[in-house]
């Protein structure tokens, strides 16, 4: 069998405000030929993508969705449009990764590999690497009947080496920037090699490109995995962000299992889902107003609901706001009045205006909103800014904050079920809508009208999603 690469290619994003392909006005079409052109040279796309027969703008917009369906992204035939909140100030994605696609995955036959790192042409210092690349076979041996072991001489079944411009695989290096890495799928000779681009700025942190991150990626397509269409996977066609705590998400432990048998530990592994926004039993972790949109946080998730937008968004929280804790907020609220979300985790509140983190902070709870120590966290939070009232929810009680004087209101703490008859004694997220809060908890959401001082009717927490 012959080896194909799989690369790592930084598709820039033509335009600061583009989450995916660029939309098709004429003075777009050359980006998307300019994209076509690349995977024709390297992948000879026509021969089981034709467009002949299409003329004019039918064939930029069936070549999009061509590009789309390749790269495991969904087939729209255009671009998503720009939010009139943060859209317009939004990043480009971060790296794109375009693939020779076969049948079946291939894989070893065999369970033991031996991985050999051949030189340290990077800045970073050599423990880094060596750190950077053992944990990243780690992963997957914690998820799977597979080991690895490292060895310093002779041939390994994966040879990894960092390289510079062209290297004479037929798949060169470009610089800083664009083509990151590559690998090879199992088999002989150069079958399951990593190649890592030399001109790179690698870390071992969350700036620039995380080593550790990239190899465990191109370690999945050495071992057979493809791209995966689940976009908080591993294997997911696009460089997301990494961070300190990363764990192997589900879909990925599924597909190396499906290759290779489940993890020969007695308790098997799981690893984080991404929310679903079309499942019935969702829960959120908080929920707030932003700029006349509705944003839905999970994880390390937000799902973004916009009415120009027929379709939910569904992104990493630090693509958005890369200044915030990236996963697992405890609640939020909007200030439309001063255009400032506040987000909270543990005992500390950060505050944004657009996608920029307000100078300033994070600040502690109880130094700006008087709670008292034995208060941790904050389940959820929601201003009522027609009367400059912002409601906190810990337990089975809340506190009530004027905005305006700076101070808690006096007579509070108060039983939730006492003020809020209907919606059950703890909160989970809130938000406002006109004269209504809308209250969730596990997978129910309460619409509570304010004035009524009553539930108006109840739904599943995914309502707001077109499902």
């Amino acid at each position: 069998m012959s080896s194909f690469p799989l690369l790592l290619l930084l598709l820039l994003l033509w335009g600061p405000g583009s989450y995916g392909f660029p939309a098709l006005p004429e003075g777009n079409r050359q980006d998307v030929e300019k994209v076509w052109k690349f995977l024709e040279n390297y992948y000879k796309l026509d021969e089981y993508l034709p467009t002949e027969k299409l003329k004019g703008t039918g064939l930029t917009i069936e070549k999009l969705k061509q590009i789309q369906q390749f790269l495991g992204l969904k087939v729209t035939g255009k671009s998503v449009p720009q939010s009139p909140g943060v859209g317009r100030n939004a990043e480009p994605e971060a790296a794109d990764e375009v693939l020779y696609v076969t049948e079946n995955n291939p894989r070893w036959q065999k369970t033991h590999l031996t991985y050999r790192l051949t030189n340290y042409e990077t800045h970073l210092p050599r423990e880094v690497v060596d750190r950077s690349i053992d944990r990243a076979f780690k992963l997957w041996s914690d998820v799977s009947p597979l080991t690895f072991s490292r060895i310093f001489e002779d041939e390994a079944d994966i040879m990894i080496t960092f390289f510079r411009g062209d290297h004479n695989d037929n798949n060169p290096f470009d610089g800083p920037g664009n083509l990151l890495a590559h690998a090879f799928q199992p088999g002989p000779g150069i079958g399951g090699d990593i190649h890592i681009d030399a001109d790179e700025t690698w870390t071992d942190n969350t700036d620039d490109y995380n080593l550790f991150y990239i190899m465990a990626h191109e370690v999945g397509h050495s071992l057979g995995l493809f791209h995966s269409s689940d976009i908080g996977a591993l294997m997911y066609p696009s460089y997301s962000l990494y961070t300190e705590d990363y764990v192997m998400p589900q879909d990925d432990i599924d597909h190396i299992q499906a290759l290779y048998g489940p993890s020969l530990n007695p308790i098997q592994p799981t690893g984080p889902q991404t929310p679903r926004p079309c499942d019935s039993s969702l829960t959120f972790d908080a929920v707030t107003s932003f700029r006349g949109e509705l944003m839905f946080f999970k994880d390390r998730f937000y799902i973004r609901v916009n009415h120009f937008m027929p379709e939910v968004e569904l992104n990493f929280i630090g693509i958005l706001w890369p200044d915030l804790p990236r996963s697992e907020l405890d609640a939020a609220y909007e200030l439309s009045e001063k255009d400032e979300v506040r987000v909270f985790k543990g005992n500390e509140y950060w505050a944004v205006n657009g996608r920029n983190l307000v100078s300033g902070y994070p600040r502690d709870i109880y130094s700006s909103f008087g709670f008292p120590e034995y208060v941790t966290n904050i389940d959820a939070a929601v201003c009522e800014e027609e009367i400059g009232k912002t409601y906190f929810f810990v337990g089975d009680m809340y506190w009530r904050y004027d905005e305006n004087k700076l101070v808690m209101d006096e007579g509070y703490p108060r039983l939730i079920a006492q003020d809020f008859p209907g919606i059950g004694q703890k909160v989970d997220a809130v938000f406002q809508r006109q004269r209504f809060f809308y209250f969730f908890h596990e997978s129910n959401q309460y619409e509570f009208n304010l004035e009524a001082k009553e539930v108006h009717f109840s739904n599943i927490t995914n309502s707001w999603f077109n499902c």
